[in-house]
């Protein structure tokens, strides 16, 4: 896996994510028409899609544990667009050199919804401790 390129505001991966699920929408209206394409087409195209639109919930979340909750759908949404791209390649359906850079943007969209779910966690973790200890 490559190093993830950094996206520096919440609007540059809201783009991101975007350009990810577009590039998917032109992969699939490209596939070949068959039984197993129609069936794995549909749920990466279905996958994909949702990256972007729980990332842009996740921006709008009223708090940090529902933001949490959003990028762990995201996160769980990046995973399985990788996992449709492979059995799309490993059942022979299109050559892997066609969406290697796809697949790679899938891992990379995966590891910042990790890291980023992590973080928020782990700062509503401490607030939530840092207030008990205030209280008492």
């Amino acid at each position: 896996m490559g190093t993830a390129k950094k996206c520096t505001s919440a609007d540059e991966l809201k783009e991101r994510t975007k350009r990810f699920a577009l590039r998917v929408v032109k992969l699939c209206a490209a596939l070949p028409r068959n039984a197993t394409t129609d069936v794995l087409g549909r749920q990466l195209l279905r996958a994909a899609t949702s990256v972007g639109a729980n990332y842009r919930a996740a921006c709008r979340a009223r708090s940090r544990s529902e933001f949490v909750s959003r990028m762990a759908i995201v996160e769980e949404e990046a995973d399985e667009s990788a996992y449709w791209i492979e059995m799309l390649t490993e059942s022979g359906q299109i050559a892997p050199r066609r969406v290697s850079d796809l697949r790679e943007e899938a891992d990379e969209l995966t590891a910042i919804a990790s890291a980023s779910r992590k973080t928020a966690r782990t700062r509503a973790n401490r607030q939530s401790t840092t207030r008990n200890r205030q209280s008492q």
